[in-house]
């Protein structure tokens, strides 16, 4: 087989029903959010199996359950591919925590704990502040940077070449939309979202997290974990600790966290394990001819293609 690593969705790719099907079919999907409803207290399979969506979109219900999805569509893919085996993992945002989790790094509940403190710090965080985002369409990253800094605001996403997310206060945002052209971009879009992540708003996130990161015990993890902030793979307890908490204010490097697993780690094909396809689209662009495998349509499809990998 083809050294493989795993890739998880961020926030935003939930959507109503995600692993329904998977938690009907296997005991293995359904006990973990069996577990997940009693260590948040209350039910979060209820909320992501039948909605309503606009509970799900809640910044403190949809980050745990995309972790609890993720790691279902992992525990699955297992279950029928007792031979799969993977060399690296990797997130956006949110999904870097499930990377973790995957790794070894520490166990489902203390993953799922920590997911839980930080999504409702971030949503404290956007209800205290006035902030948004947009997207920064086919400008170049030096230029875009440049942008960001007249419009003072922070550099959120580097998603793919041409592709850049800026954030921070709405006003602001709305500044940096109107000069988007000056600065070589193509065109640039408000995005509708709940607050300024990753971006200084979001300090009072970055406090709570990093106190709760601070207390939680680290494991060697298993395979390597690339990080959004420094995209390379991390490994020291506190390393991990600090580019955890740092991505929340901080840039989340999907282009270069892709690129380091393809030319250092020699990663030779990716697996999307999430709700959407939002990622694999993502790695198309960023190093274009990777094989790229996505659950998005069925977990069958992928275990099929893995197969004949």
């Amino acid at each position: 087989m083809k050294k493989t690593a795993l890739i998880f969705s961020g926030q935003g790719a939930q959507t109503v029903g995600m692993g329904k099907a998977l938690a009907t079919e296997y005991p293995c999907a359904a006990e973990l959010f069996h577990r997940a409803d009693s260590i948040l207290g209350y039910s979060l399979s209820h909320i992501v199996f039948e909605g309503p969506a606009e509970e799900l979109t809640k910044t403190s219900v949809c980050q745990p359950a995309l972790y609890v999805h993720g790691l279902a569509c992992l525990a699955v893919l297992k279950e029928k591919f007792p031979t799969f085996d993977f060399h690296a993992t990797a997130g956006l945002s949110l999904g870097e925590f499930t990377a973790h989790a995957a790794a070894g790094t520490f166990d489902f509940e203390t993953g799922l704990r920590l997911v839980d403190k930080r999504a409702r710090a971030m949503q404290e965080a956007c209800e205290a502040s006035e902030g948004g985002m947009a997207a920064i369409i086919g400008g170049e990253e030096d230029r875009v940077r440049e942008l960001a800094a007249v419009a003072d605001v922070d550099v959120a996403n580097i998603n793919a070449p041409g592709q850049i997310v800026l954030s921070g206060e709405s006003s602001k945002i709305i500044l940096a939309v109107s000069l988007a052209k000056e600065y070589s971009a193509r065109k640039a879009v408000e995005l509708t979202v709940a607050g300024a992540f990753h971006s200084r708003l979001m300090e009072p996130a970055y406090q709570t997290l990093s106190a709760a990161l601070a207390e939680t015990p680290m494991n060697s993890r298993q395979v390597p974990v690339v990080c959004n902030v420094d995209a390379c793979s991390v490994s020291e307890p506190d390393t991990i600790r600090r580019t955890l908490a740092d991505q929340v204010t901080g840039t989340v490097c999907c282009s270069q966290g892709v690129e380091y697993l393809i030319d250092h780690l020699h990663i030779e094909q990716i697996i999307e394990l999430g709700s959407g396809n939002v990622l694999a689209g993502l790695v198309v662009r960023i190093r274009r001819g990777t094989p790229v495998i996505s659950n998005s349509a069925s977990l069958d499809e992928a275990i099929a293609a893995l197969s004949a990998s």
